[in-house]
């Protein structure tokens, strides 16, 4: 896995997750390249992005469903 240390670096679009609470429990992505996302803590705009593929991505998202993390 890959991340880029400044976020607000990278020229991309962000947009908040669909699931993304009231309180500022937010996740934001992009899209770097066609199998590249990039997924950032909203609160820290200019802190670090994980830089994942969409499979890794979907992956995380599952595990994070399921409860295996």
């Amino acid at each position: 896995m890959n991340h880029v240390a400044d976020a607000s670096t990278l020229p991309v679009t962000w947009w908040k997750s669909s699931a993304s609470g009231a309180q500022s429990d937010c996740v934001e992505c992009a899209i770097i390249a066609p199998e590249q996302l990039a997924v950032r803590d909203s609160k820290n705009p200019s802190g670090p992005a994980l830089l994942l593929s969409r499979s890794s991505l979907a992956g995380l998202v599952a595990g994070i469903k399921g409860g295996a993390l």
